[in-house]
């Protein structure tokens, strides 16, 4: 989600724990350790359209497919889809079970 800032104010996004997320807390460009929270930082710049995927790939030089497997864990899996050990957890689970989501609701008795 974005806010539209006003004219003195700097442009942000709500980030991923709800935060206010504006430009300077991003990240530095050349970030080589990819922890979850700055993976999670990342995906709501984007998707609140803070950070162009291209400005993005560009200042942090990753690859395309990095930054859609990030967006693509934390839409199916949420912030611990981002955890390295998780993905490969979550990757098996998925080859054993094709077609299982974890978002369908289960059945309380």
């Amino acid at each position: 989600m974005s806010r539209r800032a006003a004219a003195d104010e700097e442009p942000w996004v709500v980030g991923p724990l709800g935060e206010r997320l504006t430009l300077d807390m991003l990240p530095e460009p050349g970030t080589h350790r990819w922890v979850i929270r700055r993976k999670a930082q990342l995906v709501a710049a984007v998707e609140g359209k803070l950070l162009s995927v291209n400005e993005l790939l560009r200042r942090y030089r990753i690859t395309p497919t990095e930054y859609e497997n990030w967006k693509a864990a934390v839409v199916k899996h949420g912030l611990a889809g981002l955890r390295l050990t998780r993905s490969q957890d979550y990757r098996e689970i998925e080859q054993r079970f094709p077609g299982l989501d974890r978002h369908v609701p289960t059945r309380r008795r």
